[in-house]
C-alpha cells in the first residue's frame, strides 16, 4: 500500500497502488512536448481513479521549488481532462464515456 495524501489539508488520502493511473497526452510542437491537459511544456497533470471512483487530480511542474498537488475533481472536471487528451475510447474508464463523448469537439 502506497498511501498519498491529498494536498487539501483535509487528511484525505487514496492507495495509489491500487487505483487506475491516466497520464496526460502531449504533442511535438516542433521544439518541445506540449501536455495537452495544460498546454504547457512546464506543467503537467495526471489522473488518479480511485477503487470507489473518486477522481484524484495529480499537478506537478518542472519549475524548480514548485509544489506538486493532489486534489479530489469532480467527475465533471475529470471528464473534461479526459476530453483534452487522444485516448481511444477503450483507455477511457467507463464510468465517464458518455460526458466525454458529448465533451468532445469533432
Amino acid at each position: 500500500m502506497r498511501r498519498v495524501a491529498l494536498t487539501d489539508n483535509s487528511g484525505s488520502w487514496f492507495d495509489e497502488e491500487k487505483a487506475n493511473v491516466f497520464k496526460e497526452d502531449t504533442y511535438h510542437d516542433g521544439q518541445n512536448w506540449i501536455s495537452k491537459a495544460t498546454g504547457s511544456q512546464w506543467e503537467h497533470e495526471v489522473i488518479y481513479v480511485t477503487k470507489e471512483c473518486r477522481f484524484i487530480l495529480n499537478h506537478y511542474s518542472n519549475f524548480q521549488g514548485s509544489r506538486e498537488t493532489y486534489e479530489l475533481i469532480s467527475k465533471r472536471e475529470a471528464a473534461e481532462w479526459f476530453a483534452k487528451q487522444s485516448f481511444d475510447d477503450d483507455e477511457i474508464p467507463e464510468v465517464f464515456h458518455f460526458e466525454v463523448e458529448k465533451l468532445e469537439i469533432k
